[in-house]
């Protein structure tokens, strides 16, 4: 079985840059699976030489950790999901896979603790505590590693907010696909936040989120693609890849009125600032 069509390569960058959040691992049922090669070349060929590859379930992290030693272009993070740690809590697991993931945060090619967070969204109220019991330990884990934490946050920005205050920030914290206005984006900038801006920057209906990026210095944007997911218009429904981020480099520039070649140099910048240096 075949899927979309994945979409055409766009004019490259100017400048390089990172996508920041990316899947790898991850095919859509009834889509083609690239092998890490592919991506890898693809995305190069059109600037952007790196990607931060999020393992946020058990096997993932495994498999993030093996693709990071392997390949240059690669950075890991390694997490359980927020949607993930209350299906194993209600299973007794918990505490054997965050031993797990505990460990593989050690390893040198991974950069962050992530994605982490909270998600209101898909975990009923049911699942929140265990659901926020992990967020915390993730951010101490973060915080004792000297690792950047990668928030996932979906329907709950206050509770976000309050966990990591109370838990105290690590030193670096990035939004993965910021989902916020201009006044949750000046909350988050307030505590020193990157702000990782994905695909849905291009949608239709996200006026909110492009007046929160235009609010955000540059200084603190980051890019990503959150792949396979979250492709951006014009190719909505199609399967996502980093080769796809100068589409939404370019939906960014034009929102914010910038330079291409300036933000291009000043995400691939932020990124290596936020992720504890170049790779």
């Amino acid at each position: 079985m075949t899927g979309p069509e994945r979409p055409p390569a766009p004019e490259p960058l100017p400048h390089p840059v990172v996508d920041n959040h990316c899947h790898l691992e991850m095919v859509l049922d009834g889509t083609e699976a690239w092998t890490t090669e592919r991506a890898l070349d693809a995305s190069a060929a059109v600037g952007v030489p790196r990607i931060v590859q999020i393992g946020c379930e058990l096997d993932s992290a495994r498999w993030s950790v093996d693709v990071a030693a392997r390949h240059q272009g690669i950075v890991a993070a390694v997490a359980l999901h927020p949607n993930e740690a209350p299906r194993l809590a209600e299973q007794g697991t918990f505490d054997e896979a965050w031993a797990e993931v505990s460990r593989l945060a050690q390893h040198d090619r991974v950069r962050a603790v992530g994605e982490t967070g909270l998600d209101h969204f898909r975990t009923g109220a049911d699942g929140r505590d265990a659901q926020e019991r992990s967020f915390r330990l993730h951010v101490d884990l973060a915080k004792r590693l000297g690792k950047t934490l990668v928030i996932h946050d979906r329907d709950a920005h206050a509770d976000v907010l309050r966990v990591v205050d109370e838990q105290g920030a690590p030193d670096r914290v990035v939004m993965h696909c910021f989902s916020g206005d201009a006044g949750f984006a000046q909350q988050c900038l307030d505590r020193g936040f990157w702000l990782s801006f994905a695909g849905t920057v291009t949608f239709k209906n996200a006026g909110d989120l492009r007046d929160a990026l235009r609010a955000t210095p540059i200084d603190r944007v980051l890019v990503e693609t959150d792949a396979p997911f979250l492709t951006p218009t014009p190719y909505r429904g199609r399967p996502n890849a980093s080769y796809l981020v100068p589409v939404t480099v370019r939906a960014m520039a034009e929102v914010r009125g910038d330079d291409l070649t300036t933000l291009c140099q000043t995400i691939e910048r932020n990124t290596f600032e936020a992720f504890g240096g170049a790779w």
